[in-house]
């Protein structure tokens, strides 16, 4: 089992920056493809980026592409969110995930349900 534990959050004014990390427990980390999810007052959970085991392979949420990085470091066992030109609607509580099923490709990455396990998630506030 992965025990995910996320930081960074905080409060940051539009046009700001924060990186966001999500440290795992356990020696099997590099075998997880790693993904963030995010959930706002009255929307649903919506992905954000994901990151293949060997971090080749990544894919981003339209709505964060070109402003957010995601990283992994499997020494650390830590997965990053480094989120730039932030906005005011990128306001909400963000998940990092793991998934171990084998099978999956890059363009399943979006889907909540193909992870395994969750953090409690950290939140992140962009003022006008």
């Amino acid at each position: 089992q992965a025990q995910l534990v996320e930081s960074g959050g905080g409060l940051v004014q539009a046009g700001g920056s924060l990186r966001l990390s999500c440290a795992a427990s356990g020696r099997t980390f590099s075998t997880y493809f790693m993904g963030w999810f995010r959930l706002a007052p009255g929307k649903e959970r919506e992905f954000v980026a994901a990151i293949s085991r060997t971090g080749l392979t990544k894919d981003y949420a339209d709505s964060v592409r070109g402003r957010f990085t995601i990283s992994r470091d499997d020494a650390k066992n830590t997965v990053y969110l480094q989120m730039n030109s932030l906005k005011v609607e990128d306001t909400a509580v963000y998940y990092c995930a793991a998934g171990g099923g084998s099978s999956y490709r890059t363009s399943d990455f979006y889907q909540a349900s193909i992870y395994d396990y969750w953090g409690q998630g950290t939140q992140v506030t962009v003022s006008s």
